[in-house]
């Protein structure tokens, strides 16, 4: 590599450690997930998601305007072949706070879930009980998890596709025991700058041996899918991201949100939104403004 490339490739690796860090700390920002004297209780499953996590929590604990702490936990679940010393040795080398937590849920979930069957259901539940036990334990105020914009948009898909719900992964949330609140702290970022930044980082990465074997995940169908949209049109992922955000409940048909059989011209002052009746799509919008800018450039031509 010639200085040249050096400098552009360190320029490059830069702006996208800074993109990464300005991202989760808008997030944390928005939604108030870190405060004054938290215990955060990063769950590191050894993937690329939860490095990426942990390195830039504990960058932003360094020089944050609050105090908080942050711990990495791993549930070692004995899955055959597991490097069981590989994380240790990283988080011991980062001066990181830690602790490993070994609970045989492999063999639980491989004796109760039939081969070729998704194991995905069971292996969360076991795993999220575990988790929210160690959290009590630890003392940790905030459970920080890494899932991502693309695990957002994959799951309001999955939910739609496969459960006819309008649901995602909210970026926090009180856990199920009412006990415990969980963040994400990377719900702003891409998992594309997640997987650059992580081969940077030359993190050492643990597959999974129970999800990562099961090829016709419905996950990996839908993440297949967002691929080629993306592809054809790039930041299409985002703006279903950004949809989320942006909902306009009298614009969809769920009554217990907007009150459509009590809505009358009468009750019109008490609205907060408006729009016409015979209102454009967004494609027909795009198409006309399209069409006039065409036509503003051929004006303009002598």
């Amino acid at each position: 590599m010639t200085a040249k490339q050096y400098r552009k490739k360190s320029y490059s690796d830069n702006k996208l450690s800074k993109r990464l860090h300005r991202q989760v700390g808008e997030a944390i920002s928005d939604f108030n997930m870190i405060e004054d004297g938290d215990r955060v209780m990063v769950c590191l499953s050894g993937g690329k998601d939860s490095y990426t996590l942990l390195t830039i929590l504990d960058n932003m604990r360094q020089r944050a305007p609050i105090n908080f702490e942050v711990i990495a936990v791993n549930l070692d679940q004995k899955q055959p072949g597991f490097p069981e010393e590989v994380l240790p040795t990283y988080l011991a080398s980062q001066g990181i706070n830690y602790k490993i937590v070994e609970e045989d849920t492999y063999s639980v979930v491989t004796d109760k879930i039939p081969e070729g069957k998704t194991t995905c259901s069971l292996c969360s539940r076991l795993r999220r009980g575990i988790l929210y036990r160690t959290a009590s334990e630890l003392g940790a105020t905030k459970i920080a998890l890494g899932h991502h914009m693309d695990d957002m948009v994959e799951t309001l898909f999955l939910n739609m596709f496969h459960g006819a719900r309008l649901k995602s992964m909210p970026p926090k949330l009180v856990s199920d025991d009412k006990q415990h609140m969980v963040i994400r702290p990377l719900a702003y970022s891409r998992e594309f700058d997640i997987a650059k930044f992580s081969e940077i980082q030359q993190y050492p990465i643990i597959p999974c041996n129970l999800c990562g074997s099961q090829e016709n995940l419905q996950r990996k169908r839908i993440k297949e899918m967002l691929a080629q949209w993306d592809k054809e049109q790039p930041g299409r992922v985002f703006n279903i991201f950004k949809s989320m955000s942006r909902v306009t409940k009298s614009h969809l048909t769920d009554s217990d949100l907007f009150d459509f059989r009590g809505l009358t011209t009468a009750k019109a002052d008490q609205l907060q939104e408006f729009d016409i009746a015979f209102d454009e799509s967004p494609m027909e919008t795009l198409m006309t403004r399209s069409a006039l800018n065409l036509q503003l450039s051929a004006d303009k031509e002598p």
